[in-house]
This record gives C-alpha cells, sequence and structure tokens, in this order.
C-alpha cells in the first residue's frame, strides 16, 4: 500500500481570517494526506486588536527584519514531509515578525531544506515585497518555491485602508453603514477552495514545475500595475523610517519615542493628503511606463526570484 503524502502548514494568524482561508483550501485534500498544522507563536504575543502604540513601535523591526523570538515548534525538523504550505501575512510591505522568526531559524532551515514549498498569503493588498523577501530566506536554505496564493481584499484601496484600521484597533471587522466588511471577502475564501486540485495533482504526480502555471490559470495570484508603483514608494518610505528610529534604541526605548510620534503623524498625512497626489503621479507614470510594468506584474506573480 502506498504511503500517504505529507503536508506541513506552517502559519502565523493574528485574526484568525489566515486559518480560515487554509483550511478552505487543504480541506479537499484531507482524504488524500496525512496533514500537519504548525502555529507560529511569538514568545511575546502580538496582541489584537492592536494597541495603537505598540503596533507603531512594531514597524521600524518588522522592516528590518529584527522579529521577535518565537516558542519553538512541536514537529520534528528532520521529519519528511512531501510538502509545506507556509502561510502569512504581510506587515509595513514585509513579512510578519513571526514570519520572519520562523523563517531565520534553525528548524525552518532543517524543515525546509530542499523541499516542495508553497505560499498562501490573506492580506489587504500589497504583498510584493513581502513576497520578494519570503523568496530570499527560502533561496537561501536551499528550498523551492513551487506556488503561491494570495487573496487580498478587494475593495477600493482607500476604502480597504479604512476597514482594516478599523478592524485592527476596534476589533469590528463587520459591515457598519458607510463601509463594508474588513479583510478578504467571504466569496473569495469560499472560492480558494478551487486551489485544492491542482495540490492534490501535483502531490500525486510530483510535477513540481506544473503547479504554479497551474494556480494561475485559478487566478491564484492577481497584480494591478499601479499597486507595483504604491508599494514602491511605501518601501522606500519605511525603509527610512525604520532605520532613523531604531537609530535612538529598540523597541520601547524612551529615546525613540519622538521619532516614533514623527512617523505617526507623516503617515498619515501621506495616507489622506498625499495619497490623492501620488494617484495623479501613478497614472502619468502608468501611462510611460506602461510595457516597464507589465513586465514587473509579470515576474511579481512568479514564483522566481531575480
Amino acid at each position: 500500500m502506498t504511503e500517504r503524502p505529507k503536508i506541513l502548514v506552517v502559519y502565523y494568524t493574528q485574526t484568525g481570517q489566515l486559518r480560515r482561508i487554509i483550511d478552505t483550501i487543504v480541506e479537499p485534500l484531507q482524504d488524500k494526506a496525512t496533514i500537519v498544522y504548525e502555529e507560529i507563536k511569538p514568545v511575546q504575543p502580538f496582541t489584537f486588536p492592536w494597541e495603537k502604540q505598540v503596533f507603531f513601535e512594531t514597524m521600524p523591526e518588522t522592516v528590518l527584519g529584527k522579529p521577535r523570538p518565537i516558542e519553538p515548534l512541536k514537529v520534528n525538523p528532520d521529519e519528511h514531509f512531501d510538502l509545506v504550505i507556509l502561510a502569512y501575512q504581510p506587515w509595513f510591505l514585509s513579512p510578519s515578525q513571526p514570519t520572519a522568526a520562523f523563517l531565520q531559524s534553525e528548524t525552518a532551515k532543517r524543515l525546509l531544506k530542499d523541499k516542495p514549498v508553497v505560499t498562501i498569503m490573506g492580506c489587504r493588498n500589497m504583498w510584493v515585497n513581502a513576497q520578494e523577501k519570503v523568496k530570499g530566506y527560502l533561496k537561501g536554505m536551499g528550498a523551492k518555491l513551487v506556488g503561491n496564493i494570495v487573496l487580498v481584499d478587494t475593495s477600493p484601496n482607500l476604502v480597504a485602508l479604512l476597514t482594516v484600521l478599523r478592524w485592527q484597533f476596534k476589533g469590528q471587522k463587520e459591515a457598519t453603514k458607510w463601509l463594508p466588511a474588513a479583510g478578504v471577502q467571504e466569496k473569495d475564501i469560499i472560492a480558494s477552495s478551487r486551489f485544492a486540485a491542482p495540490l492534490a495533482q501535483a502531490l500525486e504526480t510530483r510535477q513540481w514545475d506544473a503547479l504554479h502555471p497551474e494556480l494561475l490559470t485559478l487566478k491564484a495570484v492577481e497584480l494591478k500595475p499601479n499597486l507595483i508603483l504604491l508599494e514602491q514608494r511605501g518601501i522606500s518610505a519605511f525603509g527610512f523610517w525604520a532605520k532613523f528610529i531604531s537609530a535612538k534604541g529598540g523597541p520601547g526605548a524612551p529615546e525613540r519615542k519622538g521619532r516614533l510620534t514623527m512617523y505617526r503623524i507623516l503617515l498619515l498625512v501621506g495616507i489622506f493628503v498625499l495619497s490623492p497626489i501620488d494617484k495623479i503621479s501613478s497614472i502619468i507614470k502608468l501611462t510611460f511606463r506602461k510595457n516597464k510594468l507589465q513586465e514587473d506584474v509579470k515576474y511579481f506573480k512568479g514564483i522566481h526570484l531575480r
């Protein structure tokens, strides 16, 4: 009798939404494979809803890849798995701190070396830089990224921003009179079960190179060119402020409080005052850089690292 393939699912979620996405995708695989879940748990948990000061304090170390430590995983790092699914969220256009802590660990290096890996993201709408960093981690440890699935909030950018702020600071996901529900739309979560079939096929045939093209035909990754431009601006700004703030000390250091306050104020100004100007600038760039942006979209929807 052929041994059932084994899948390891490593994930971190604050709100529980990402676990729902994972369960929807892998549920059809339950009778085809043995599935082991490993939740990444920070030693000092990130509470939800966020306290505003903690949220902004989290940015510099997230962007600089200096995460809080995590608890040891329960799984044996030398155990064999036929596929590893890594599910995560971007924070400040970078992998969340718990995800980065896992990917920097010796356990991850032993678990993922020479293994096929599929990444799953559930996020607002900007994920490109976070995935590039994850690609780098995976390549550095000898893992093989074979697929990527991205579920995003499909509301207009400013609407999605307002709903996610309401959710992360007040804990209110539900729709209100003026705003829709926050997060990935329920219909999109339910529809993500369609990705199970190509995963099952790849597990059976071990033709991993065919997996991501099949996922793309099912619209596993959708990307608008204007979001690439917006994210590029955000990456530059976060990078500057992360270094500027951390130069005054680590998380909680009184010396960096003033710089954090400056960052908070300018971030809000950037979102609500400069965003309309950026939109006009993006339209101009979309016109004159159309071919380059089309190449970028194709690249970022893929699984290879430049």
